[in-house]
């Protein structure tokens, strides 16, 4: 019978792997195990030391670029094994030296002591959504960007466009008509315009793959109805999803809204009180969809055509949320633009209440486990 329990803190690498473990007891040993190879291969074979002596193995790493997939490969031979938040781990203040040897060794350490938080890990699949969408998410970026630096091009030019809406097809019509006084301004000027159209292009292959794809995932159910929401597309609820999980995890919508870092930070102190702006602890990229889809309720409650069309075949109680939700959020928009809060506060505001309307509707689909 495995009595004994080692906490195993591991610093990994792309390369390697800083392995220490701390013994049991608050007077236990902790010590240095040694470097390994940043592969499975090699921390198999710690592990089946480890596991021959019958100690009950636990293990901890942080959270980085490495991913998960140490954690899947230990979860998956029965052993525990948590990952944790870098901001999250306690430091020692004055402590000048850091090295691959020393993180580990604090690892175990806190491990042993109850000190660390383990951070959500999401399934295989989810992950696999999530880099869909993040995939997708660069490739708007990259488009964004391309298209400033050609617009900053033809200013430097003197060039501006005075018709109707950038980027429209008059637009692109336009900038392709544009003769510049020399040869390799010309060639600059068309480099920068199939960028801009390879750009735009990818982003479209990445929607069409994620609107082909999404059906399959099991928390489909929920993308489906946050979209009941107003401002609350197939990106935005996909991207929600991807990056939260179910949200039906978190016991309130409070918890929800300080995971994704939208609620005030504090600063108190005896009988002073002090909030200022959001943490911004959470996850950034749902804070800016959200943010995005906050900025519709500036206008007034209605249910356009497009709207009413997502809302079909989706439960009455979910719809009447939807309805509950704009009128609220609208009426709030109001109320703050009339106090003279500026824009940015504003639509923060907004989007801190517009994740917990979403709490409430993922709360009234069934779990699709259990469908």
């Amino acid at each position: 019978m495995k009595n004994h329990s080692i906490f195993i803190g591991m610093d990994v690498h792309k390369n390697s792997i800083d392995i220490a473990i701390a013994e049991q007891g608050r007077e236990g040993r902790v010590r240095h195990y040694g470097k390994i190879d940043g592969t499975l291969a090699a921390l198999d074979k710690v592990v089946r030391k480890l596991v021959s002596k019958g100690s009950q193995l636990h293990f901890v790493y942080e959270a980085g670029p490495c991913g998960y997939q140490i954690y899947r490969h230990l979860s998956a031979q029965g052993l525990d094994c948590a990952v944790v938040a870098p901001s999250r781990i306690p430091k020692q203040s004055g402590n000048q030296i850091k090295n691959d040897r020393r993180d580990a060794l604090m690892l175990a350490r806190s491990h042993r002591s109850g000190d660390l938080t383990a951070v959500y890990v999401p399934r295989a699949e989810d992950e696999a959504i999530r880099d869909l969408t993040r995939a997708r998410e660069d490739a708007k970026s990259d488009e964004r960007k391309s298209k400033q630096r050609l617009l900053a091009f033809l200013l430097r030019s003197g060039i501006r466009y005075t018709g109707g809406s950038p980027w429209s097809k008059a637009h692109m019509r336009w900038l392709s008509d544009i003769k510049m006084p020399h040869r390799s301004q010309q060639v600059v000027l068309q480099e920068y315009i199939d960028t801009v159209n390879q750009c735009k292009q990818r982003v479209e292959r990445l929607t069409e793959q994620l609107q082909q794809i999404l059906p399959e995932w099991q928390l489909f159910p929920i993308v489906q109805a946050l979209q009941s929401m107003r401002g609350v597309s197939t990106i935005v609820a996909a991207t929600t999803v991807a990056e939260v999980g179910d949200l039906k995890r978190f016991q309130t919508p409070s918890e929800l809204m300080s995971y994704l870092g939208l609620v005030p930070s504090e600063h108190s102190s005896g009988q002073k009180t002090k909030r200022g702006s959001i943490t911004k602890a959470g996850n950034g990229h749902v804070r800016r969809v959200l943010t995005e889809a906050a900025w519709s309720y500036h206008l007034p409650a209605r249910v356009s055509r497009a709207l009413l069309k997502r809302q079909e075949d989706l439960p009455e109680s979910v719809c009447e949320i939807a309805w509950k939700a704009q009128l609220r959020l609208c009426s709030r928009y109001r109320q703050l633009w009339h106090k003279g809060k500026a824009k940015q506060v504003i639509v923060t505001a907004i989007a801190r209440e517009l994740c917990g309307f979403m709490w409430a509707i993922a709360n009234e689909i069934e779990d699709p486990a259990n469908a």
